[in-house]
Formats: structure tokens, sequence, C-alpha cells
């Protein structure tokens, strides 16, 4: 294969095409100062509730070269979860579409780690790691650097061909590779994420989120009790949220998906309102094995539940 940077990235962009990655783009690897000062004061103003986490390991969050010593490029990736397939009961309690297949972290990192197998056959030795959601990296951040997107109202990645219904992840590694620039934001004078999220966790001005009034984050990383406050407005979720993406204008381009792992179970779609409130820790271990629900554990979901019903 050619050291050429320009052959090699476009051969790579090619292989994630056909490995069911819906884009890849690649951005310089190099300190984050504007997104660490932004990621600073989002903390300091507990937006992040109690996932503690978020506090932990700031130099990584912000330094590439921190997690991969030398590291030249950030790869950045989308893998498309959309589907129009829906729970059948239209009263019963509403999982968030991201959650009604096969874990992505799992699914994602399975795919990832093809890719790095492609890359180490192909362009030799170097030294990188990939990511999914599961180390301290400002992905949303990289995927706009990269321009895979722009950073919406919702604080989320937008696309104009595609949406917002997408994973991300990401690959860091010491290869120089073409870069590609930003894009411009594109929400322009639109608010109608604003206008429907019933916790307002987005700001009136948009584009900063109060974690800790997310239903995503009350329904998935509270623990203990959900406040009082938030009672009536949870909107028939008991796991995560869709809203801000649902209102959202380019989500018309939205096409369905093609990874069977993300499929959902009949028996998961056909759940009635009653059988949710009646579901049994054995059921619930059926029907969410191998789900990214089961992190919020029989215990939370029925928690969950018990709230939404005590609130109507």
């Amino acid at each position: 294969m050619s050291t050429d940077p320009k052959n090699i990235t476009q051969l790579l962009k090619e292989k994630a095409l056909s490995l069911g990655f819906s884009g890849l783009t690649i951005a310089k690897a190099e300190f984050m100062d504007e997104e660490a000062r932004r990621l600073e004061s989002w903390l300091n103003q507990g937006y992040h509730g109690e996932m503690s986490y978020m506090e932990n390991h700031f130099d990584l969050r912000v330094d590439p070269t921190k997690l991969v010593p030398g590291a030249k490029s950030v790869i950045c990736l989308l893998y498309n979860y959309y589907t129009e397939q829906q729970q059948s009961d239209d009263e019963a309690p509403t999982i968030s579409m991201y959650a009604l297949g096969k874990d992505y972290h799992k699914v994602v990192r399975k795919k990832l780690k093809e890719l790095e197998a492609w890359m180490k056959a192909n362009i030799g030795d170097f030294n990188g790691r990939g990511f999914v959601d599961s180390a301290p990296v400002l992905e949303r951040d990289w995927a706009r650097r990269s321009g895979l997107g722009w950073i919406g109202k919702n604080t989320l990645l937008l696309t104009k061909q595609k949406g917002s219904y997408f994973f991300l992840a990401e690959y860091i590694c010491d290869i120089t590779l073409e870069y590609d620039l930003a894009i411009q934001d594109h929400c322009g004078t639109c608010t109608r994420c604003i206008d429907a999220c019933p916790t307002d966790a987005i700001s009136s001005e948009g584009y900063i989120m109060d974690g800790s009034k997310c239903i995503s984050y009350l329904t998935i990383e509270k623990k203990g009790e959900i406040p009082e406050a938030f009672r009536g407005l949870m909107s028939g979720y008991m796991y995560g949220c869709d809203i801000c993406q649902q209102v959202c204008p380019w989500n018309r381009f939205s096409t369905p998906h093609q990874e069977a792992a993300f499929i959902p179970k009949a028996p998961l779609l056909e759940m009635s309102k009653k059988d949710w409130l009646e579901l049994s820790h054995e059921q619930f271990d059926v029907l969410f094995e191998g789900s990214a629900v089961k992190r919020t554990k029989y215990e939370g979901l029925i928690r969950n539940i018990k709230f939404l019903e005590e609130g109507l």
C-alpha cells in the first residue's frame, strides 16, 4: 500500500463503509483548548449531576496524546441505529430507540476491531487505540472537529444528510493522515428541541445541556429515587429519551440501519403496559440479554416504571 496520507485515508474511508460504518472523517490530534474551558465550566455548574466520573481524568479528555503517545490523528466514525420499528402498545412505557437492540458498545467495538486489523495488515506497524463510549474521550467534539457533523442546540451531533440517530466511535493513532475540515452549524433559528424538552434540560439559547435534568440521565444514571420535581414530566420514558431527536427537522433524512444486531426482539416490542407493570426479574433477564438496558438493572427499570405510573 502507498504510504501517501491521501491514499491511505481514501482506502480507510472505503473500508469503514464496507464494514457498515456510515461515515469516517479525521481530525488532527491536538490539545483541545476551547473544549477544555467549556467542559470545566459545565462541570463547575454541576450539570453532570451524579456522574462524578465526568470529573475524572480531565487531562485525558482534552489531550489525545495522553491516551496514545505520539498521537497524530483522531479517526471519527458514525454507526447508524435508526429503526422504524416501534413498541406496539402506545400506552406502554418507552425505551429509547438506541437501546432496542443489542448493546452498541459490543457491536460497534467489534467493527472497530475489524477496522484496526485491516489497518495493521495494510498500513504496517503503528500505535493506536479504539474507543466506543468507553474512555475519557470527548467524542462529539472530535466528531465536530473532523467534520462528521455539527453539535446542535440539543448538544447532539447532527448531519444534514442523515440526521442524528448514530453511535460515535473513535480511533486515535500515531499515523499521519489527511485531515477533514469542520462544517458550519445548520441549526439556524430553529428551537424545536429546546421547546419540546419536557424537563427544560436544554438551555434557552441551546448548545448547553443540564445533564441532571435530562430524562436519559434520570432513567439511567440517577441513583436512588427520581426527584419529585420530575413527576409527570417523563413523557412515558422508562429508559433513555428521544424527544429532542424526534422533533429535529434534520432527522427527516434518517434511514433504517442495516445492522442485524440492532433489530429489536419481537417479544420486547409486543410488551403491553400491563406486562411492564408486572415485569419479573426473570423476564427482565431474558428480554434484555446483551442489551444496554442491563445498565440500569432490574431494580432501576422497575423504579422508572413505577415513577411513570404514579405520575399519571
